[in-house]
């Protein structure tokens, strides 16, 4: 069985977990990577030959930068120059890098998701990044307002079958997709709600949380929104509510099974007023029909009051089948599944407040 790696992005430094073979104990490095800076995002290549992992990391005194290891997180390198920089002539300057995404069909290409709101292009595995100045330049982007956590560019999804359709959220702007290559842009929110804006249906200007693709149908997509869950079945064209069965539909995270078609998962939020999860429980929840219906999946978890948010970032599946499942929230708690979520174990608690999970087989 492959060997499994867990990063755990929080935000006072990265913590890496391995399991050897897939079915041994979990064993944490003796301390965190990245020490006192905040990690917002993290990739775990693993395209070539040599595995690569990702960083976004968000120093308070040098400024957010990314960093790269191929030897699995043991050393790191960070490039002279910034990475990521925005234009002189733009006038704006990076606050941090949201989401590193290694592109489904293009071997070099890893594509970053800043604040301010934008995409950035690396042909080279991530060492360097280039401004997509189309979707920048966007005729609706001086319309774009922040959301509670800044004006990130959160979500990243390329297509598989077609190197030129990449599909990307913004807090609070919605879902852009381009099927150019990023050479024109436009929105693709038909059907996802903005409760709190005067105009409940507006053309752009969601608050989209993250956005999933399903591993057997490349056009179906899931979306947890400021309020609702939705499903696209024409790659974001068209948006229809899936959210009734949950105990809410406001939270932040979702997540598709890595092999098995019509599944996703979400961890439901009390409310945008209350941010924890529902009902004071922690669940996560799971659709094995494409939203008609949703199950709880709670075996292993605490089963007393709980109040750990589980951010946006802070969910994902390290691709096997069974599906490995993973999450951490605020109350710094890492929680893992080898089952596709039927029952889970917690790995770490304690940890800093965690922003980001990735994980995945090596080997």
């Amino acid at each position: 069985m492959a060997d499994i790696i867990l990063t755990v992005g929080t935000r006072k430094g990265l913590f890496i977990g391995r399991k050897r073979g897939g079915a041994g104990t979990w064993q944490f490095d003796d301390k965190p990577y990245f020490n006192a800076q905040a990690i917002y995002s993290v990739a775990i290549d693993t395209r070539g030959e040599t595995p690569r992992l990702l960083v976004g990391g968000d120093s308070s005194h040098f400024g957010p930068s990314v960093f790269h290891s191929d030897d699995l997180g043991r050393t790191w390198t960070e490039p002279a120059k910034a990475a990521v920089k925005f234009p002189k002539d733009t006038g704006a300057s990076l606050e941090r890098v949201w989401q590193l995404h290694p592109a489904a069909a293009e071997p070099d290409v890893v594509y970053a998701g800043t604040e301010p709101a934008a995409l950035y292009k690396s042909r080279d595995r991530g060492e360097t990044f280039e401004l997509v100045r189309p979707l920048w330049e966007h005729p609706t982007r001086d319309k774009w307002v922040p959301g509670g956590g800044g004006e990130g560019l959160h979500t990243v999804l390329t297509d598989p079958r077609d190197a030129d359709a990449v599909t990307v959220a913004v807090s609070t702007a919605g879902v852009f997709r381009t099927l150019d290559g990023g050479s024109s842009w436009a929105p693709s929110n038909h059907g996802v709600s903005a409760v709190f804006l005067p105009e409940p249906d507006p053309e752009f200007g969601q608050c989209v949380h993250k956005v999933a693709r399903d591993a057997a149908d490349p056009d179906r997509l899931y979306l947890q929104n400021h309020w609702g869950v939705f499903r696209s079945d024409d790659s974001g064209a068209n948006w229809t509510d899936i959210g009734e069965g949950l105990p809410s539909t406001f939270g932040f995270a979702v997540v598709a099974h890595p092999h098995r078609a019509d599944t996703a998962y979400v961890f439901p939020i009390n409310a945008d007023i209350d941010r924890v999860p529902a009902d004071h429980r922690c669940r996560v929840y799971r659709t094995s029909d494409a939203g008609k219906s949703w199950e709880p999946l709670s075996a292993g978890l605490p089963s007393g009051d709980h109040y750990g948010t589980v951010l946006r970032d802070a969910m994902w599946s390290d691709g096997q089948d069974p599906a490995g499942m993973y999450f951490g929230n605020r109350n710094g708690e890492v929680y893992a599944s080898a089952d596709d979520g039927d029952s889970w174990q917690e790995l770490a608690s304690h940890l800093p407040d965690v922003l980001c999970v990735r994980a995945a087989a090596i080997g």
